[in-house]
């Protein structure tokens, strides 16, 4: 592939930007070589600069379930911006979203949109010190829930750890009332609420945790979480950022048949345009200014393009089908890959539309059991599958991501290609 463009425009960027990106998953530091740099998308393939095709299936980190440019959506983005791009007003377009998701989640009484996932996880926790009058906080390693800095918290060795920022800049008395726990520890959860549970705020927790590793839960852990915080009188918060709406109408709340008290939405909800959200009961919501004393602003909170894009995409999934269709879109491309390695030291596991490559013989369900040496395998693969046409994430630690742009031939081709280089590099391992 020809890349002249792209180094170009990559090495300009580093002199204004640090590391030449505004988001370091951009970056290739982990993967070697530089970024791409993307002119255009159109259903399920990316185009550079430098005139490149690549089949995505990053599909901007989840949120492009329809694929690039969908029509619908983009007449719904076209028709707004001709009215106005912002007001620092209301609109009837936050009603319409507002009244769509709360009449799709149970769990969902009452919602406020923001701007970006994290600014919806950072409201939320704030929402619930201020509902229960606790400070305490329990996450879980392996799970992302934005950067905010109470949230960057480093886990231990499988036992609870207390203000072990994991980033520079985060004070140890900000993350001082964070705890983390491994997941999928039924010992070590019970063992914390024992201790901790009368002074827990809330646990927090992502659907399905996927953003280091797809490491999918139990239902027998995800309702003893539940049962644990209702015991104790402390919130649970979904963190559906990446599930939301992806998983179905429903989400991961559905998937596990369990009720949070407040759950956080972003990426699909605005249609490939900057939002978040948080949502839960009306008793809860009610604490929030200007009806209660928690205080939570933003400018281009429910900007009416991320609301036009957003009711645009979810209206094209309300029925069903494209939910069906892309989880056997899944499904069969999972196993043609597995077929296609022919007992190769890899996993591939899959919910919904969403899949993870790992090298790795045993499936991890915890962020403590991810293989490092597995990890770095993907990493030195994704340059020659990059080659190949095929954009995956820049990193052995993301997952991938179908759209309903993704057609079943382009999927087999695809299997052809990964199960191609996945062998060459596990050939190195054996």
């Amino acid at each position: 592939m020809k890349t002249e463009k792209s180094q170009k425009i990559y090495e300009l960027a580093c002199q204004v930007m640090p590391g030449g990106v505004n988001s370091p998953v951009r970056a290739f530091k982990s993967v070697g070589g530089n970024p791409r740099i993307i002119k255009r998308g159109e259903g399920a393939y990316l185009y550079d600069v430098d005139g490149n095709r690549y089949l995505d299936f990053c599909n901007s980190w989840g949120p492009l379930i329809l694929g690039h440019c969908d029509p619908d959506v983009a007449e719904a983005v076209k028709k707004q911006i001709d009215l106005g791009l912002t007001y620092g007003a209301s609109t009837e377009a936050e009603y319409k979203l507002a009244n769509f998701i709360i009449n799709k989640v149970d769990a969902v009484e009452s919602i406020r949109f923001v701007s970006s996932g994290t600014e919806a996880v950072m409201s939320a926790i704030r929402l619930a010190r201020g509902y229960t009058g606790r400070d305490l906080i329990l996450k879980f390693d392996g799970c992302y829930h934005g950067h905010s800095d109470h949230l960057l918290v480093k886990a231990g060795s499988g036992l609870a750890t207390f203000g072990q920022p994991s980033s520079a800049g985060v004070p140890e008395a900000i993350t001082s009332h964070t705890a983390v726990l491994p997941l999928n520890d039924e010992e070590a959860l019970n063992d914390f609420f024992n201790k901790n549970g009368d002074k827990l705020a809330a646990v927090i927790i992502e659907g399905v945790p996927a953003n280091n590793g797809l490491l999918i839960q139990s239902h027998e852990f995800m309702r003893m979480l539940r049962a644990l915080t209702q015991k104790h009188g402390a919130l649970l918060i979904m963190d559906e950022v990446i599930t939301g709406f992806r998983l179905g109408m429903g989400g991961a709340s559905a998937y596990y048949a369990v009720p949070p008290d407040l759950v956080t939405y972003g990426k699909i909800i605005g249609g490939g345009m900057p939002v978040g959200a948080f949502g839960g009961s009306t008793e809860i919501m009610n604490k929030l200014s200007p009806l209660g004393p928690v205080y939570q602003a933003g400018t281009l909170s429910g900007n009416p393009v991320a609301m036009s894009a957003g009711l645009a995409t979810l209206e094209k999934l309300a029925d069903g089908k494209i939910y069906a269709e892309l989880e056997e879109k899944n499904r069969r491309f999972v196993s043609k890959l597995i077929s296609k390695i022919n007992g190769s030291v890899i996993n591939v596991p899959g919910i919904a539309s969403i899949f993870w490559i790992v090298f790795q013989k045993d499936l991890p369900r915890s962020a403590g059991n991810i293989d490092p040496d597995g990890i770095a395998h993907f990493n030195r693969m994704h340059q020659s599958v990059l080659n190949d046409g095929i954009y995956l994430p820049p990193s052995g630690y993301e997952v991938c991501f179908l759209s309903a742009a993704h057609t079943d031939e382009m999927l087999d081709d695809a299997a052809d290609i990964l199960a191609k280089n996945i062998k060459q590099e596990a050939h190195r391992w054996e």
